[in-house]
This record gives C-alpha cells, sequence and structure tokens, in this order.
C-alpha cells in the first residue's frame, strides 16, 4: 500500500514551499535573476539547497513561481482599480498612477518583474502578463470611448501602446534611478498615458 502523507505533513509541506517563494521572491528583489542561485535562495530560507528541490523541480521552474505570484498581484491590484468608482479615464489615471507608485516603492522587485535580464521561462510569463494588462488597459479604454470621453480609436492598440510606455517610462528609473522624484514620475507617466489614450488630465482640468 502507498504511503499517504498526513494532514499535518501536507501542511507542513505547504508551509515550507510558501516560506520558500516568500525568501525567493525577497532574494530576486535584491539581487535579481541572474543572481538568485537556489544556494542563495536555500541560505535565504535557512534550508540545505537539496531541500529547494523537494518542492520544486528546477531553479527555472521556482523563478517561474515567484514571478506568477508577484505580477498576478500587481495585476489584481490594477484590475481593482480600473474597475473601481468614477468614470473610464479617472480610473485609467488613477490605475497607472498607484502601479506606478507601487513599483517605485519597491524598485528591486518591480524591475524584475518588468525589464531585468531573466532566463527564458520568466520571459515568457513576463509576455503573457503583458497581455494580461493589455486586456485590462483596453477594457478601460474602450469604456471611455463608448462614454465619449476619449475619441475613438482603437482600444487593443492603443492598450498595447500603453502597457509599453508604461513599462518602458518605468525601467530606468527602477533600474538606474537618476534621482528623479517618484511624484514627478507618476505625474508626468500619468499625462503621458491619457495624452496617448487622447484625454485630458482629469488633475488638470
Amino acid at each position: 500500500m502507498a504511503y499517504r502523507k498526513t494532514p499535518a505533513e501536507l501542511r507542513r509541506l505547504d508551509a515550507a514551499r510558501e516560506h520558500l517563494i516568500a525568501c525567493a521572491t525577497a532574494v530576486v528583489a535584491e539581487v535579481g535573476w541572474s543572481q538568485a542561485s537556489v544556494t542563495a535562495v536555500a541560505d535565504s530560507a535557512g534550508i540545505a539547497a537539496g531541500s529547494v528541490y523537494q518542492h520544486f523541480p528546477s531553479k527555472s521552474a521556482l523563478a517561474v513561481e515567484v514571478f506568477r505570484r508577484a505580477a498576478g498581484h500587481e495585476v489584481e491590484v490594477l484590475d481593482e482599480v480600473l474597475h473601481g468608482p468614477g468614470d473610464p479615464v479617472a480610473r485609467l489615471a488613477s490605475g497607472v498612477g498607484v502601479f506606478a507608485r507601487r513599483a517605485l516603492e519597491n524598485r528591486g522587485l518591480a524591475y524584475a518583474l518588468l525589464a531585468a535580464p531573466a532566463e527564458p521561462a520568466v520571459g515568457a510569463e513576463r509576455l503573457d502578463f503583458r497581455r494580461r494588462y493589455r486586456a485590462l488597459f483596453a477594457e478601460v479604454v474602450r469604456e471611455g470611448t463608448a462614454a465619449g470621453q476619449l475619441p475613438p480609436q482603437h482600444a487593443e492598440i492603443t492598450a498595447a501602446a500603453l502597457t509599453g510606455a508604461v513599462g518602458e517610462v518605468l525601467a530606468y528609473p527602477l533600474g538606474a534611478p537618476d534621482g528623479t522624484a517618484p511624484d514627478e514620475i507618476v505625474a508626468e507617466l500619468t499625462a503621458t498615458v491619457l495624452r496617448c489614450a487622447g484625454a485630458a488630465d482629469p488633475t488638470t482640468a
């Protein structure tokens, strides 16, 4: 008869896995994907390097899980703001502002998610999440057009441009801060996104 883990053992394994993911996320935020070795993550988690493979078959699998967890949370936050109260243009401005501020408050992790060199498996995940961001932006752009707040346009193309603009504008200050104040970055990025979508900046209207 095959051995079956007890509920207590399963809970212990789940807790150990979650702790490992949290430690790996912190390591990636501090040193980036390339230096987040299995040994570095294991040291951070207080376990032997070989123990990492009890939870993940490879470093790549662990990296993908770290990316999915962290990026997934950012998508959820943006989704909540873009579907929150207010008209479409105000929600678009608020969503971009919230996303940018969160990135600038956790620069290491944000840079890892948005632009830092990574292995192919993480790069594939990054592309998938860009599609998710694009879908969210496209939805609010369509709402704004339907409401007459934005000019007629191809929502998917605009959304792709917005997604690219947000990532490109944030990549440099996240990877190589030049002293520009976060408030200035957020304000300029938000205004740029609204101009791209054909809207007036609600903060200056």
